[in-house]
């Protein structure tokens, strides 16, 4: 199936402890369902002291799941994606606004 959400889309969180704020996805693993946003989902992860990098209680962003992901659309509401082809091309659209996303 195609990619709804894209890596540098601007979501919100539908669902969970994180719920209504907004991130830039930074990946995607379509494969699992689950993308990593900015700022989103954030865990402390320890980690060992090596000679290039500091060790110590680092804070790290974990994926959340895409079902739990909208799309802002150029008003800043959250939307559903879906598909259309222009010509020869399929491209993205928000639904609610019927603009297109990737030109």
């Amino acid at each position: 199936m195609a990619a709804k959400l894209k890596k540098g889309d601007k979501v919100v969180v539908l669902a969970g402890k994180d719920k209504g704020k907004e991130g830039t996805i930074t990946s995607v693993d379509p494969k699992a369902g689950k993308a990593v946003v900015e700022g989103i989902n954030i865990a402390i992860r320890h980690t060992r002291q090596s000679q290039t990098e500091q060790g110590g209680r680092l804070p790290k962003a974990l994926p959340i799941d895409l079902s739990n992901l909208a799309y802002l659309d150029a008003n800043g509401k959250p939307t559903r994606v879906g598909f259309r082809m222009e010509g020869d091309k399929k491209v993205r659209f928000a639904k609610t606004t019927g603009d297109v996303i990737d030109a």
